[in-house]
């Protein structure tokens, strides 16, 4: 458990990307539940929420340093950070530019080991901590016409996965929550070349819309911060944590188990691509 529930005192959590979506879930439901929350957000002033949000952007590296150190020195501690600041990004690979893609790894990827390597030495310094890196079930299996987001979380699942062994010898946890289709206002948009170019645009369109429909009748975010309350509670949490529905369960299971071929089949018949 974080070090301060050992000391009976309600962990600081830290939870970026928390003007909407799951971040603000996750941050609305630990504040009810008595932890001492802080969201993040690139303009906080236009959001009203019950936690305290302050200014950041993960792209900016001097922005994330500012704001874990003054949190730190605000608490005295910083026991818990949810890396769930993203955006994803619409288009064929072919007809996604260089820039386009360093834009959605820059926040994806890129933000959250900005987050990570200013978190690290204040949990180094006070014994232990926990880092939620929120990737998605995009990082489990490619989705088509997303690829470059599909890239960006797998890129996260690496990265934990080789961090969760570098820092188990001081007490720092590293875990992964891969969510499905939720209802949230997710950010999602279409590459330049998308939006001019019709060789890919009936099928893009057609699988966008479909990933789109399954978010709107998606389940309510709060399952995701009853896990992520779970999960800061564990003594010995796991590595990965799928949440959804339960075919999305049963996908994300099926994906380590079935032939690649299969899969593919799978996903070409789903988004009709």
């Amino acid at each position: 458990m974080p070090p301060s529930e050992g000391a009976g005192r309600e962990p600081v959590v830290l939870i970026t990307g928390a003007s909407s979506g799951i971040g603000r879930a996750c941050a609305e439901h630990l504040h009810r539940r008595g932890c001492c929350v802080y969201g993040t957000s690139r303009d906080p002033a236009s959001h009203d929420t019950p936690f305290p949000l302050i200014a950041m952007d993960v792209t900016d590296e001097a922005a994330v340093e500012r704001g874990i150190l003054w949190i730190a020195e605000q608490e005295g501690r910083l026991d818990v950070v949810v890396n769930n600041a993203g955006w994803g990004l619409a288009g064929a690979v072919e007809q996604t530019s260089i820039t386009e893609a360093y834009a959605q790894m820059d926040v994806n990827f890129c933000g959250v080991l900005r987050v990570c390597r200013a978190v690290l030495p204040v949990m180094r310094a006070q014994g232990g901590g926990l880092i939620v890196n929120v990737s998605s079930m995009a990082g489990l299996v490619g989705l088509p016409f997303q690829s470059l987001y599909s890239a960006s979380k797998f890129a996260v699942e690496g990265l934990t996965e080789a961090l969760r062994v570098e820092v188990h010898p001081f007490g720092v946890r590293v875990v992964l929550i891969e969510p499905g289709d939720f209802r949230t206002a997710f950010q999602r948009e279409w590459t330049d070349e998308a939006r001019a170019s019709d060789v890919y645009r009936e099928r893009a369109e057609r699988a966008i819309a479909i990933m789109e429909s399954d978010e709107r009748s998606g389940s309510s975010p709060g399952q995701v911060a009853r896990l992520l309350e779970r999960i800061i509670r564990a003594r010995h949490p796991r590595v990965r944590y799928v949440v959804g529905d339960l075919s999305q369960r049963m996908m994300a299971a099926l994906r380590r188990l079935l032939p690649d071929a299969v899969i593919e089949w799978a996903i070409r018949s789903y988004y009709k691509v």
